[in-house]
């Protein structure tokens, strides 16, 4: 093998701790990814162990920008250890973005194992992958992370396959994301134009309407008829058919059905709540926060009611939400539900007490016996 430094001199700065060692070791290995021809040789065993050896070393102790330089030079690299990559592509987002998105050794288990371990901004990295494979495409769809699909639906080079397709809008019911991507997406069948067309905005339908030839004044009816359902009444003519047309019961018969999923999943965690909030999907964090805490629904609904924060503190505390965390829940609750529950800034400094040094088992009975008085009253 040519390289322009001897192994033992790589070698040599591999193991020095010295920042300028390690720059010249970076400036090296970014000669390797440009020397002509490089690759092949670079695929045997033998140079392969030295490769894995010299960028370990590199990787773990190196400087952020370092890394993110190294990620850069390798993103392309079909020769680069698989081990390495993989290191890369767990590090900083900044540093595992091109990795992600370009690296040829990211295998599908690979990339599904970041869709499990990393962190949201990872996972949309995957799913704007170039040429998205098929498992990769149904883990996203089987983990059903708004911000991820909403990333899926705009990567048109994704391997999606109409049943997929017939997933995601059906998705974009809850996940408003969805709508414009999804309405320009290439696969977009007209079938399902007519269903996206009843829960997206007007200037989205308008658009729907021009790319398929759509039966508009069919279509409004529908719309108009989904709303004499929801509402027991009919519309008056000048009311203008809104995205809000999904039933309320339909809503939260899916929200529950998402929260069974993640729950048998093992997936439902405290900080689904706070995604939940985010989102702003109050009927979600309520349900969510019933099945971890083995509460009744109704009273959690009542404590969101109440002006007591003090007993959503203490399911929250049940869980094992942290007390450092709570006060932004409060706040995202209060948002979403008309300034409720109350109690103002005393309330919010009562709630801060639900966290004493006792164990979930503990809040959650507090919790349980303070709500039964709640409904009672």
């Amino acid at each position: 093998m040519s390289l322009a430094m001897s192994s033992e001199s790589l070698l040599d700065l591999a193991k020095s701790r010295q920042p300028a060692d390690r720059e010249r070791l970076l400036l090296a290995i970014a000669d390797l990814c440009d020397a002509p021809h490089a690759g092949d040789a670079m695929k045997s065993a033998s140079i392969q162990a030295l490769l894995s050896s010299i960028f370990m070393s590199l990787v773990v102790e190196a400087e952020r920008d370092i890394r993110r330089r190294l990620s850069h030079k390798l993103a392309a690299a079909d020769w680069a250890p698989n081990a390495l990559v993989n290191v890369l592509a767990l590090d900083d987002i900044e540093i595992a973005r091109p990795i992600i998105s370009l690296s040829p050794v990211l295998k599908d288990l690979d990339l599904i194992r970041l869709l499990v371990e990393a962190t949201i901004e990872h996972q949309v990295e995957v799913a704007r992958r170039p040429n998205l494979p098929a498992k990769v495409v149904s883990a996203i769809l089987e983990q059903a992370e708004p911000a991820v699909m909403s990333a899926l639906a705009a990567n048109h080079t994704a391997e999606l396959s109409p049943s997929d397709m017939e997933e995601l809008v059906e998705a974009s019911r809850q996940i408003a994301a969805l709508h414009s991507p999804l309405s320009e997406h290439p696969r977009l069948t007209g079938q399902l134009a007519k269903r996206l067309y009843l829960w997206v905005g007007l200037a989205l339908r308008q658009g729907l309407a021009d790319r398929f030839r759509l039966d508009v004044a069919i279509l409004d009816e529908s719309l108009a008829a989904a709303v004499v359902e929801a509402h027991g009444a009919a519309p008056s003519p000048e009311a203008e058919p809104t995205v809000r047309t999904t039933r309320d019961g339909e809503r939260e018969l899916m929200e529950q059905r998402l929260i069974d999923k993640l729950h048998s999943a093992g997936q439902l965690r405290p900080g689904y709540l706070i995604r939940a909030l985010r989102e702003g999907r109050l009927g979600l964090f309520a349900g969510a926060l019933a099945v971890l805490g083995r509460f009744d629904t109704a009273q959690v609904q009542a404590t969101l009611d109440s002006d007591r924060p003090e007993l959503l503190a203490l399911a929250c505390a049940a869980v094992g939400i942290d007390r450092s965390v709570f006060p932004d829940i409060l706040d995202m609750v209060r948002d979403l539900n008309g300034g409720r529950p109350g109690g103002g800034a005393e309330g919010a400094r009562k709630a801060s007490v639900a966290f004493a040094p006792v164990s979930p088992e503990v809040a959650g009975a507090a919790f349980r016996q303070a709500a039964r008085s709640l409904a009672t009253v």
